[in-house]
């Protein structure tokens, strides 16, 4: 996880001299989460935030890499089970006309907190939370002026949460950002 940091600040920091294609800022949201592939699971919502950097190549293109800090998971039996993940999506941005933009591309998970050994004690009937995750992005955007942003993704996870349960993260995420620069 390190190293993908290094690497997020490092492209962030050599583009710097691209102000003027640039986009650096922050967004907020909430997460509908679940657990896909797998029965007995509901929605959970949970907050994310973090920040963004947009590099664009001209006008119809925009690679833009986020470090978000992401509460996920589901409720089963009454019982949430929170995920808290730090995450590293590097979207690709294409711009239909104006603000209006389609994203895809993928993100990296990290697990930072999680309470599966609580919720279900001395039952191991997931395991434990395995501590990286892979998903696919995707989602539809809008910039708006003044720096203000507006996005709607769906994450859906390639590879499963648990060790001993199969499932994937499922993640609907509304969020809103602004732009520095």
């Amino acid at each position: 996880m390190n190293k993908l940091v290094v690497l997020v600040f490092a492209v962030l920091i050599s583009t710097t001299s691209f102000s003027q294609g640039l986009d650096f800022g922050i967004k907020v949201g909430a997460n509908f989460s679940s657990i896909s592939d797998a029965t007995g699971f509901s929605n959970k919502t949970g907050f994310t935030g973090g920040i963004f950097a947009a590099l664009k190549f001209g006008d119809k293109f925009a690679i833009q890499p986020e470090l978000l800090y992401s509460q996920q998971g589901a409720e089963v039996n009454g019982k949430n089970i929170d995920l808290t993940y730090v995450n590293v999506p590097v979207v690709i941005k294409y711009y239909l006309f104006k603000g209006l933009n389609l994203q895809a591309g993928p993100q990296f998970g990290f697990v930072v907190d999680d309470n599966v050994k609580e919720v279900f004690k001395n039952i191991n009937i997931l395991g434990e939370a395995k501590p990286g995750d892979v998903s696919a992005v995707a989602g539809l955007g809008y910039d708006l002026p003044f720096g203000l942003r507006v996005d709607g993704r769906y994450n859906f996870g390639l590879t499963d949460t648990f060790t001993e349960r199969q499932g994937k993260n499922s993640v609907i995420t509304l969020s809103v950002g602004y732009s520095f620069l």
